[in-house]
């Protein structure tokens, strides 16, 4: 529910990245999946990273949405959910976006879209084992493999 009262609809999305070379060239890939509808979404950039392109599939899944919905986001990077579940966000922020080390944090610009996007919707942050039994996780890693550019 919203915070009217209203039910949201229910959307599961898994997400992941991938790069050749780190940094290098990487993709990344998401599935979407409401009710018996299903959407896949992957891109790429030339020079990025792999904790860059695990934040771009969140980023680009959570754009998909044109309304607010309670969404079970999977990924296998811990970094990405363990910042959502762990609010690493709130030390980040008090601390003017500096980390623990007093170094500014990495990928801010992603974190700050991040949060925006997160803002909008009910998020649960679900960790999955990364190239392992989980189909939608694997085919999130193909089409993130399938969007490096050549």
């Amino acid at each position: 529910m919203d915070k009217a009262g209203v039910k949201m609809k229910e959307v599961i999305i898994y997400t992941d990245g991938a790069c050749s070379g780190n940094p290098g060239p990487g993709g990344y890939g998401a599935v979407l999946r409401y009710g018996s509808h299903e959407k896949e979404i992957s891109g790429g950039e030339r020079q990025t990273t792999n904790q860059r392109m695990e934040m771009q599939a969140a980023i680009a899944a959570l754009e998909q949405l044109s309304e607010p919905c309670h969404v079970l986001l999977h990924s296998d990077s811990a970094y990405l959910v363990n910042a959502f579940i762990q609010n690493w966000f709130g030390k980040w922020q008090s601390n003017g976006w500096l980390n623990s080390k007093k170094q500014p944090v990495e990928n801010r610009d992603l974190w700050e879209k991040l949060l925006v996007l997160a803002g909008k919707h009910q998020i649960e942050w679900v960790k999955v084992k990364g190239h392992a039994d989980d189909e939608l996780n694997n085919r999130c890693d193909q089409l993130a493999r399938d969007a490096v550019p050549r």
